[in-house]
């Protein structure tokens, strides 16, 4: 397949960003132009790795004769017509598998975990089948078929009643019109054709926005390469569900261009694809994008087209910035083979993430921070509080870690220049008035967050707990000073839901009574209701009976240090609770396991304390 790039020398050219691209995309920003430069450099990017795929097949005596003649066909595709070619190449899913297919082929990853490999590579006659297809080429060809599934990429699918669940169809074009044959059925179509019926879904492709703010997006419904970082059968969707995300889709939209067009305007070129996944708990939208799939988003369905745009912002700071680390990292990887990968509290994570995770998660949340300082000014009434509470959460999220890793010895030049750049866009936020109760829920809902993360990831010193335990039954005034050295990161692989406050303050926010009554939150204690709701002494009984048996929630440590933090004869419990909540939760472990009974958590709590009152 023929590329732009022209050779220097013995040399291929490097893809370069103008400073002022890089300045812009340092920013969190970027606009069509620079999405248009990104976008140069990852056809390059998917170009070299056909190439890498085809030496490898070309090596497999197995597959060489069948991959040969879908290379061919794609060759002949692209000189057929190359404005399809292109779209074909440049598809979200076809960055997705060639990605895949490449490091399968070397050995590197197991592909699939269900399809055997001849489907995986088989996916080239298919992506050849497509191109030839709608470039109005007669061609004939063999392809895989995936439960009764025939895939032709950023065309359709054709429905066989096959009954096994890998097999393999003929696909022909001849005048405009194709033909599948498999299973002992026909299947005929004229390219292109967008009417569905039980034997052939078309890709679904949706039309936002009119006039000069049209924007073409993809409904993805059917290809495996969808979703990330494993592919899924397709999941065709039924026509009301596809007309509710069609709406969705178009006033999320709308709600963009309003309140960030610059970055409507990036992704008028740069968003190819949404992947819809099912709906999820309200407030907890799922959405998720993989550099190797320029332009593609999974996400589920939203509770509404508002937070269907912040998702959209959200997901496509992570495909500039994605696009970006492949032209130059900002990370140094750690030294050495055996070097240990530094961990770092994320404020919109469960777990802990390594430097590069964390810089994802900071340019995606300074894009969100963005979105909703516009949003609060230009909201229905009914969003403008929910919508003040968002900016104050995330700008000051996203500050706190800013500080965190600033000057970091593991970022390289970009890197750094990336930090400073947004480091200086959000200080200016931070300066910005919110209203006092959004404000201050922000806070509470980040500090809760930061607690109950300590409570499950940090451990004190064995020796310091253990000394602990032995003072506290011998009834002395204060715990050892050994227990306030630096505590250890133990990442709890099982810990999820620490969001639950964010949850349950939304909650609050479109309903005041609505976190009380509404279904429980998924991970929420009662406990934790009664908190959000101001009820301060039924949250610290509730959460002192929980923590005085065996089993209690590890979470419950933070919870019943916000619960008695009103409280001044509880300064010093609130206090400890609030910013060393591990400690209370290693001593009570200890002393459960050595004595069988647990401690008064607020007498625990007032005690361990002392050192920080002092």
């Amino acid at each position: 397949m023929a590329a732009d790039a022209t050779t220097t020398g013995d040399h291929l050219p490097f893809h370069r960003l103008p400073a002022a691209d890089v300045e812009a995309l340092a920013r969190g920003e970027g606009d069509d132009a620079v999405v248009r430069a990104l976008l140069g450099a990852e056809r390059s990017r998917r170009l070299l790795l056909l190439r890498a795929l085809d030496n490898a097949l070309t090596r497999n005596e197995a597959t060489s004769l069948v991959h040969a003649d879908a290379w061919a066909l794609l060759e002949r595709a692209q000189r057929a017509a190359p404005d399809v070619f292109e779209d074909v190449l440049m598809s979200p899913s076809t960055g997705m598998w060639v990605s895949l297919a490449v490091r399968a082929a070397r050995g590197r990853a197991p592909g699939e975990e269900q399809a055997p490999s001849w489907v995986v590579t088989g996916y080239l006659s298919a992506l050849a089948a497509a191109a030839a297809a709608r470039a109005g080429v007669d061609f004939s060809i063999t392809v895989p078929v995936r439960h009764g599934m025939v895939l032709l990429p950023t065309l359709g699918c054709a429905v066989l009643p096959e009954r096994q669940p890998w097999s393999t169809a003929r696909v022909t074009g001849h005048a405009g019109r194709l033909r599948i044959t498999g299973a002992g059925e026909d299947v005929e179509v004229v390219s292109g054709r967008e009417v569905r019926g039980p034997s052939w879904l078309p890709v679904r492709r949706l039309t936002l926005g009119a006039g000069g703010a049209v924007k073409h997006l993809v409904l993805e419904e059917l290809d495996p390469y969808r979703t990330f970082p494993r592919p899924s059968e397709p999941r065709p969707m039924p026509e009301a569900e596809a007309a509710s995300w069609s709406a969705l889709l178009a006033d999320a939209w709308e709600i963009v261009r309003r309140d960030d067009p610059v970055t409507a305007g990036a992704m008028r070129r740069g968003l190819m694809s949404v992947a819809p996944t099912p709906v999820r708990e309200r407030f907890r939208p799922y959405s998720c994008t993989a550099s190797a799939a320029f332009g593609g988003v999974v996400a589920s369905r939203p509770d509404d087209a508002v937070q269907l745009a912040a998702t959209l912002v959200h997901e496509f700071q992570h495909i500039k910035l994605g696009a970006l680390i492949n032209l130059g990292p900002l990370t140094e990887p750690p030294h050495g083979p055996d070097a240990p990968e530094e961990l770092f509290y994320a404020p919109w994570r469960d777990d802990p993430r390594p430097l590069g995770g964390l810089l994802q998660g900071i340019y995606a949340f300074l894009g969100v921070a963005r979105f909703w300082r516009a949003h609060r000014h230009t909201a229905d009434p009914a969003y403008v509080s929910p919508a003040h509470f968002e900016f104050a959460l995330w700008r000051g999220q996203v500050w706190s870690v800013l500080n965190e890793v600033h000057g970091h010895a593991m970022l390289t030049p970009l890197g750094r220049y990336l930090l400073e750049r947004l480091r200086e866009r959000c200080a200016r936020w931070m300066t910005e008035e919110v209203p006092a109760e959004e404000l201050r829920l922000a806070e509470w809902v980040a500090a809760d967050h930061r607690s109950r993360w300590r409570a499950h990831h940090l451990h004190p010193p064995a020796e310091a707990v253990e000394e602990a335990v032995r003072d506290w039954r011998h009834g002395a005034a204060r715990p050892p000073s050994a227990l306030a050295a630096v505590p250890a990161l133990v990442p709890d692989s099982e810990v999820r839901f620490l969001d639950t406050a964010a949850v349950l303050a939304r909650h609050h926010l479109t309903d005041p009574e609505g976190a009380v009554r509404t279904p429980p939150v998924e991970g929420a204690d009662p406990a934790d209701a009664l908190l959000i709701a101001g009820r301060h002494e039924a949250a610290r009984e509730a959460y002192a009976a929980r923590l005085s048996g065996k089993e209690a929630p590890v979470s419950a440590w933070a919870g019943l240090g916000r619960a008695l933090s009103p409280d001044p004869s509880h300064e010093v419990a609130a206090r400890l609770l609030l910013n060393h909540p591990e400690r209370a939760r290693a001593v009570q472990d200890a002393l459960l396991t050595t004595t069988g009974h647990a401690a008064d958590p607020v007498r625990l709590a007032q005690w361990l304390g002392q050192d920080l009152a002092d």
